[in-house]
């Protein structure tokens, strides 16, 4: 494949560097502009970064770039590259209206962020789990009046931890779940030394991510019609969300119930044998086996098992039944790989693998 020309919108950010990280010897993508807000604009990328998050170096070969104005600088950004990964810090509104721009000025969109979610014929993907919903590109560039402009997004980074366990499960009728995850600071673009009280501490309150792990996993398993995505109604899901002293992974403690109880051994075989059309493409950023599980009492544990196939794969373990619900599990996720820019590149891998992206 000949690589593409890539943009990263919000590349001075936690997001955005993490993208720098994974994009710097891609073989499909070439990085050719990074923008972010007017304050960063004109200046080197070295220089604009006010603190690099990542004990790994900026990389030689972006830290000279200069930065663009993501809003001054469209145009010229949309001219110049096949499309853009977005990682920007705005309000919803000022940022669902800068990707819609990039849009409809012919810029196809890799979204990082929430804006667009809840936009019915934007593509939500987890690209392991609901792959045919890109077909709704389609019609969303029709409502748009584009040729080759559109928006694609990834899901919330704390459903990571969850919903892949729970999708090779849905075959034997997921009635039922309740959720807590256990998220980490880098979550809130955060580090222990820009989050001191988060030291010795939990949080039980996160602004929106209960509302966001009760109603994004019915998108991802909702259907295409009519030119858009339409949610499914089932099952219901429970969520709480808290802030825990963690560098870099969520957790979450899942309990579900069934329409047709399956032993153990089945729900085991379940994700061992579960794998999507990532690793059926090979694509570069997949893991080579998607879900993990660990048979010891006292794993996942974020540390020492959050990179796991370069962070992409998702673990499990602590599988057991309940006496309230059917079954409860632990599922463990690197936040800002498979969560943020990692699931966003995967993202990217797709469309361009399924021909979504017109030069």
């Amino acid at each position: 494949m000949e690589k593409l020309n890539v943009g990263i919108i919000g590349a001075t950010g936690m997001v955005g560097q993490r993208f720098m990280l994974l994009l710097e010897n891609h073989p499909y993508f070439n990085v050719t502009c990074l923008a972010a807000s007017s304050s960063s604009a004109g200046k080197k990328y070295r220089d604009a970064v006010r603190k690099w998050n990542f004990d790994t170096p900026i990389p030689r070969k972006f830290a000279d770039m200069t930065v663009l104005d993501a809003t001054a600088d469209m145009q010229k950004i949309a001219s110049a590259v096949d499309f853009c990964f977005c990682a920007v810090n705005m309000k919803k509104d000022d940022l669902k209206a800068l990707e819609l721009s990039y849009a409809k000025n012919e810029c196809p969109i890799v979204s990082n962020n929430s804006a667009h979610r809840d936009t019915a014929d934007v593509p939500m993907i987890i690209p392991e789990i609901n792959p045919e919903h890109l077909e709704v590109i389609n019609a969303q560039k029709k409502r748009l009046g584009t040729k080759r402009g559109f928006i694609a997004v990834k899901s919330n980074c704390s459903l990571q931890s969850y919903v892949p366990l729970l999708h090779p499960l849905k075959k034997f009728g997921i009635k039922s779940v309740a959720v807590t995850t256990y998220q980490a600071i880098s979550g809130a673009g955060k580090t222990f030394e820009t989050m001191p009280e988060i030291i010795d501490n939990i949080i039980p309150y996160i602004n929106g991510e209960e509302q966001k792990s009760e109603k994004e996993p019915l998108k991802i398993w909702g259907e295409v019609k009519g030119g858009e995505i339409v949610n499914a109604t089932s099952p219901k899901i429970t969520a709480q969300c808290l802030r825990v002293p963690v560098s870099d992974g969520h957790t979450a403690a899942c309990f579900v119930s069934f329409e047709k109880k399956p032993t153990k051994d089945e729900i085991l075989s379940a994700w061992k044998s579960f794998a999507g059309e990532p690793q059926k493409l090979k694509l570069p950023s997949a893991p080579k086996q998607f879900i993990h599980y660990f048979d010891e009492d006292d794993h996942p544990q974020a540390k020492p098992d959050r990179n796991i196939e370069n962070g992409m794969a998702i673990s499990a373990g602590r599988l057991r039944e309940d006496s309230v619900f059917d079954y409860k599990f632990i599922g463990l996720s690197h936040n800002t790989l498979r969560g943020a820019a990692g699931g966003a590149i995967l993202l990217a891998e797709l469309l361009a693998a399924k021909g979504y992206f017109k030069r």
